[in-house]
């Protein structure tokens, strides 16, 4: 069975809604979520996943403020919770007192897109020493030296970007066969994840026929933001991934 992992914007629709979203993709079956971080200037994400960072800045989201959500619920939630964001507010918090903070609220690894590779030996220990995994990125681009260097570094798993734009890009090109074959040719000590542009259990389908699963998110997180009854709706989408 191909895991389905679950991202989501914290601080969305409502300051407040974050613990019941984190509940909901638990109980509607999915494998794993990541919570992303608001950030100012989210350079990596397309219009849909900006207008969400933006909109939980005005809700007054923080790292702080999420700490202390996930530190309220960590007891209830038995799948793996991943925070997803850049390095500045990371850095700015004190990245071992933030990965701290993490080990207390129940995450078990982090992906920073920005986060610099030939920076990650100086905070291995760290991660260690709070048991948290890191991720790094990899593109269709990427060579095959670089993919197995970036696989060694990581932990929990490798993530995949399904092409080369930013997050939700309609034109992110799905079924890259030489890619994702590529991918599968190589021995990597981590499953690989695929991100970027899934919006249907086709789509899911289509990207993990030669991986082991998936990343949903720009689809998620607009029902967040455009439906009111985004409860029901968030269930509805995740079944109709893992039917």
């Amino acid at each position: 069975m191909k895991k389905l992992n679950i991202y989501f914007t914290a601080g969305i629709p409502q300051l407040e809604d974050t613990v019941e979203i984190i509940k909901i993709i638990q109980d509607s079956g999915a494998d794993m979520m990541e919570i992303g971080m608001p950030y100012s200037d989210p350079v990596a994400d397309g219009p849909v996943i900006q207008q969400a960072h933006e909109r939980a800045l005005k809700n007054g989201m923080t790292i702080s403020t999420l700490f202390s959500q996930l530190k309220s619920i960590k007891n209830e939630i038995k799948i793996p919770i991943i925070l997803m964001g850049y390095i500045n507010p990371v850095l700015s918090f004190g990245f071992e007192n933030f990965c701290r903070e993490c080990s207390e609220s129940g995450v078990s690894g982090l992906i920073i897109p920005d986060f610099p590779p030939i920076e990650f030996e100086n905070y291995q220990k760290i991660l260690e020493k709070y048991n948290l995994n890191f991720t790094f990125l990899v593109t269709p681009e990427t060579s095959n030296k670089r993919i197995v260097y970036l696989d060694s570094l990581s932990s929990g798993f490798l993530y995949a970007v399904s092409s080369s734009s930013t997050t939700g890009n309609g034109t992110s090109v799905l079924k890259n066969e030489d890619y994702l074959s590529r991918l599968a040719s190589l021995s990597l000590k981590n499953p690989v994840m695929i991100g970027f542009g899934i919006k249907s259990k086709e789509d899911f389908e289509n990207v993990t026929e030669k991986a082991d699963g998936g990343i949903i998110g720009t689809a998620f997180v607009n029902i967040l933001l455009q439906n009111r009854d985004w409860k029901k709706n968030v269930i509805d989408f995740i079944h109709s991934i893992k039917e």
